[in-house]
């Protein structure tokens, strides 16, 4: 085959490759085992241990029996979690933002999950049942953060250190652990906060 040959089916390959609707591929599952393996596959396929990791639209629709709630319907469960636990809103919202950027169903690579990004041992401690459920992962997260501010003495900076690198590891360092994962997270939910509260 020429070279002349294979660019144009390079190009016919590349024009197919672009016309496939995005929806195609925009939507992906995630299921985390007992192990803590992530495993990965097509949003169509419907066994129920797997969850919405990401998609290409923000609406409210039904996978299987579970269902998907936009994110503009989250300021309610923000706003009712905090009153409840005494947290400022806007806290609340701007670790939302930093962790998950309002993803309900976001997976990280350790596993943490949801929209305020619980890993499977918090989310057990505070009570969330399905941690991609909206309600109860900002209830769950919300809780935990108090319980961190109360250790703390309402240090918040120390608090989210404690949200990103885990308590322990604010014992261990005497404070701010020197991860420049955590000192930048503190910063972005910092401005968040701050953009919020204007």
């Amino acid at each position: 085959m020429s070279a002349r040959t294979l660019t144009l089916a390079g190009i016919l390959l590349l024009g197919l490759a672009v016309s496939v609707p995005v929806q195609a591929w925009a939507e992906m599952q995630a299921y985390l085992d007992r192990k803590g393996d992530l495993h990965y596959r097509n949003v169509n396929e419907t066994e129920r241990r797997y969850r919405v990791v990401f998609g290409g639209r923000s609406e409210t629709r039904r996978y299987g029996a579970r269902k998907v709630i936009a994110s503009g319907d989250l300021e309610g469960y923000i706003q009712t979690a905090a009153a409840e636990q005494g947290v400022d809103p806007h806290l609340v919202k701007a670790i939302i933002k930093a962790e998950s950027n309002f993803n309900a169903h976001a997976v990280s690579l350790k596993g943490a999950q949801g929209l305020m990004q619980l890993m499977p041992g918090t989310a057990h401690d505070f009570q969330v049942s399905d941690p991609f459920d909206p309600m109860q992962n900002i209830n769950g997260g919300t809780r935990y953060l108090r319980s961190l501010l109360d250790s703390y003495n309402g240090n918040v900076e120390l608090s989210l250190a404690a949200y990103n690198a885990g308590p322990r590891q604010v014992e261990a360092s005497g404070g701010i652990p020197p991860f420049l994962e955590t000192r930048n997270y503190i910063i972005r939910v910092l401005q968040n906060y701050r953009s919020y509260t204007r």
